[in-house]
C-alpha cells in the first residue's frame, strides 16, 4: 500500500469513527482557548478542564488577567504542572495582547508565536480551532501514529507536520488532526497496544511496529 493509499484509508476510517470533532479543551473564545492550550503542555486535557473554570471565573480576558499577579495565577494553575513558567507566560501574553493587539488575540501564526509560551503547535491549535485557518498541530499522539502507520520517518514533529500536510488534503487538516488524537487515545496508546483493537495499525502499520506488538 502506498502512502497516498494509506492516507486515504486513514481518512475514510476516521470519518466513520469520528464524524464530529469537538474541541477537547473547554473555552468560550480565542483568548480562553489560547490560555487552555498553553496550560495543556505536559498536562491532560481533562485536568486543564478542571482548572480553567477557576481561572476564568477570575479572569477570562486579557484585561482582567492583568489584574491578577503572576503569583495568583500560579496558585490557581498549580495542578497543571510547570506553573512558574506557565503563569509568567499567561501574564506576559495578556500584557502583549492588550498593549499591542487592542485586547484581541492575533490571527496570524507569526504574531501568535511572538507571544510568551506560545510555540508553533499552540499557534497552530489556535489558528485551526479558534479561527478556522487550515493547520495541522502535531502532538505526541499524532507524532506516534504517523510513524506507526508508516506515514513519516518520525524523526521530529516538524517533519511529521510536513508529511501530514503533504499527504492529507488541506480541507481535512482541522478535523483530521483531532480525529487522529481521538483514535490514538482510544485505540492506539503508546504502551499496551492491542492490535486486535487498533485496526488501522494492523491494516497499514509499518512491519516493525506490527512485529513489535505481536511478540
Amino acid at each position: 500500500m502506498t502512502k497516498k493509499e494509506k492516507a486515504a484509508f486513514v481518512i475514510e476510517s476516521l470519518e466513520k469513527l469520528y464524524p464530529e470533532t469537538p474541541i477537547p479543551l473547554d473555552h468560550k473564545d480565542p483568548y480562553t482557548l489560547l490560555v487552555a492550550v498553553l496550560l495543556s503542555a505536559q498536562c491532560t486535557d481533562e485536568r486543564v478542564n478542571l482548572i480553567t473554570p477557576n481561572l476564568f471565573e477570575r479572569a477570562d480576558n486579557p484585561k482582567d488577567m492583568l489584574n491578577l499577579t503572576v503569583e495568583e495565577i500560579r496558585e490557581i494553575i498549580k495542578p497543571c504542572g510547570l506553573s512558574p513558567a506557565k503563569s509568567k507566560a499567561i501574564y506576559g501574553l495578556s500584557e502583549i495582547i492588550m498593549n499591542k493587539h487592542n485586547g484581541e488575540v492575533p490571527q496570524s501564526f507569526e504574531e501568535l508565536e511572538e507571544l510568551p509560551g506560545v510555540g508553533h503547535k499552540t499557534a497552530s491549535v489556535v489558528m485551526s480551532q479558534a479561527f478556522g485557518v487550515p493547520a495541522f498541530p502535531v502532538d505526541t499522539h499524532i507524532h506516534r501514529l504517523m510513524y506507526r502507520w508508516g506515514l513519516t520517518t518520525g524523526k521530529n514533529v516538524d517533519q511529521t507536520e510536513k508529511d501530514a500536510k503533504r499527504l492529507f488534503p488541506k480541507e481535512k487538516w482541522n478535523s483530521l488532526h483531532l480525529q487522529i488524537i481521538f483514535y490514538g487515545r482510544e485505540f492506539s496508546p503508546a504502551r499496551g497496544l492491542k492490535l486486535e483493537k487498533d485496526f488501522i495499525t494492523s491494516t497499514i502499520g509499518r512491519k516493525s511496529e506490527i512485529k513489535k506488538w505481536t511478540k
